[in-house]
């Protein structure tokens, strides 16, 4: 840590993904200036089944919170939960002022509203607007399309050279919402000279271009009118306001009302409303007004695109849900791709519809256009790189195979130096040639419940080994002689054996006396738990083939 901080401390020009980089989500960018510090969002990842028990994953800012003397302030490029959610969990330990565009900090000043934090700093920055932050950086604000208002990619200018920090962004010529990618934007930055372009790799190894949003209208608009009967229900990212407003169009065009399902939906609208990019639609349905409409005339948005086991979509499909539920023949849309690693998921949602009756559309099983990516596919990437001709590439925003294929594109650009980083890599962009020249330790953290552990914590660790491996739990009390006073209680959590649910209780119970009988008179509680875990863990293990969690409670009674 000491020789990483002597070498951001002796000055130039330093980069740093702390999160994001081979992975989707928890977003956290580090840049350094003559000692200086200035972090690039700071988003959320959705945990998978290696984090029992866990939703939300955080990025771990120890590095930066030993050094947040010198964090001049942390810049948003836009309010996508992947990029601004974790803020609201982590602004206590890092409190520096916070720059991000209207529609941006109205969504985060709720989220930490939301986590009892009144006093943090926002500082709103309209775009295209140039603004100071500490003695070093020079920030400004690029519009680019996306799925969500005011995306921005990032102009930082520094003494050593200009950067691009792309953000999320694509090249859709019709935007549902906000201001299209302007080539000549780029162009006249390129013209300005770009040390190095830091970019979005999502959808790098797709041919083509992602397509635009108002083409999505269109296709909403006839897949829906293809099914007359039953509830339409349309599943998407619940940021996605662009699609919010492609859907209410689609479905007013076919003479249906729209109704929102999920506290994420219900949140985000809000808030476009309060900006005043829902105005000209109608009315959205509280949930309570869905039973009075009929199920021919209603579209229901609802969250859960990813498979989210809490999400509304999941707990519509279990018959869990208070006030909506599916019947056979209704319509299940899903206006998204998959994330990789939520496949299992999103299955078992599907499997759940499939059994209840219902029809279920993705994008490949309609020839209508019915999602777009908001990220650039390699066509895209390609004009930006050449808008910039940037010195240096570093490809971020992915997983290894999406960073090595945008790194192969500027490869064949013949950029002058591409650099694929992995979490905490840090980068010298300048002075001299760029290179990784260390690393800074990185990790995550985990949400669990309202307390947050480091992710590698031993009470998720305990969960995962009990998923594959069981549990053992016994106890028992002996007097000075270790005879047994009462009945061995015993539990398992996941163990079964081929004779029947209870014969592996009774060989457990049958070992643990085996084990008393082998040892000495005079031994100390702890002791003995410790000899007789340790052979029945071995006991099982070798019966089984499993290695379960197994726990002893023995006490000594003075007789």
């Amino acid at each position: 840590m000491n020789k990483i901080n002597n070498i951001l401390d002796g000055g130039g020009f330093y980069f740093s993904p702390m999160g994001g980089s081979e992975e989707f989500g928890v977003n956290f960018n580090l840049y350094v200036c003559d000692g200086e510090y200035l972090i690039i969002d700071c988003g959320i990842g959705f945990a998978d089944d290696r984090y029992p028990g866990i939703d939300l994953l955080l990025p771990d800012p120890s590095f930066i919170e030993q050094n947040k003397d010198k964090l001049a302030g942390i810049v948003i490029t836009h309010a996508h939960e992947d990029h601004v959610g974790a803020v609201a969990y982590l602004w206590e330990r890092l409190q520096c002022p916070i720059y991000a565009t209207p529609f941006t900090a109205c969504v985060l000043r709720k989220k930490l509203e939301q986590e009892g934090i009144f006093d943090a700093h926002i500082n709103v920055i309209e775009q295209n607007n140039s603004f100071e932050i500490g003695d070093g950086f020079s920030v400004k604000f690029i519009p680019v399309s996306h799925s969500i208002p005011d995306a921005s990619s990032m102009l930082i200018k520094t003494k050593y050279g200009n950067i691009i920090h792309s953000g999320d962004w694509n090249l859709d010529q019709d935007p549902i919402i906000g201001i299209k990618t302007e080539a000549q934007a780029f162009e006249s930055i390129g013209d300005g000279g770009v040390l190095a372009y830091i970019g979005d790799s999502t959808n790098s190894q797709v041919s083509g271009y992602a397509g635009s949003e108002n083409d999505v209208a269109k296709g909403l608009e006839a897949e829906i009118s293809r099914h007359k009967k039953g509830k339409i229900f349309v599943t998407m990212f619940a940021s996605n306001i662009g699609r919010i407003i492609s859907i209410a169009r689609a479905a007013q065009k076919n003479e249906r009302s729209v109704a929102l399902v999920g506290r994420s939906l219900h949140r985000m609208v809000g808030v476009a409303m309060e900006c005043g990019y829902m105005d000209g639609l109608p009315d959205f349905l509280e949930e309570e007004d869905i039973e009075h409409i009929s199920d021919d005339n209603l579209v229901i948005i609802v969250t859960g695109s990813q498979g989210e086991h809490r999400a509304a979509l999941a707990r519509i499909s279990r018959s869990d849900h208070r006030r909506v539920s599916l019947n056979r023949g209704d319509t299940v849309i899903f206006s998204s791709r998959a994330i990789p690693g939520n496949e299992r998921t999103i299955s078992a949602i599907k499997n759940n519809l499939s059994a209840a009756g219902v029809n279920m559309v993705t994008p490949r099983d309609t020839k209508n256009l019915i999602h777009v990516s908001g990220h650039p596919c390699k066509d895209e990437v390609i004009s930006m790189l050449e808008w910039l001709r940037p010195t240096c590439v570093i490809p971020v925003h992915g997983e290894r195979q999406q960073l090595d294929a945008q790194g192969q594109i500027a490869n064949d650009l013949n950029v002058d130096h591409v650099i694929v980083p992995n979490n905490g890599s840090v980068i010298r962009l300048a002075p001299d040639v760029p290179k990784i020249v260390g690393t800074i330790e990185t990790g995550l953290l985990a949400v669990d419940q309202r307390r947050i552990i480091p992710a590698t914590h031993q009470s998720i660790t305990a969960r995962r080994k009990l998923q594959y491996s069981g549990a053992v739990h016994a106890s028992l009390v002996l007097d000075n002689n270790l005879e047994l006073l009462g009945n061995i209680k015993i539990d398992t959590v996941g163990l079964s054996c081929k004779r029947s649910d209870d014969c592996i209780i009774e060989d457990i119970r049958e070992h643990i006396l085996d084990v008393l009988d082998s040892l000495d008179i005079g031994l100390g509680e702890d002791e003995i738990a410790e000899k007789i875990r340790i052979s029945l863990r071995k006991y099982v293990l070798n019966i089984l083939g499993l290695r379960p969690k197994t726990t002893m409670h023995v006490t000594l009674v003075d007789i």
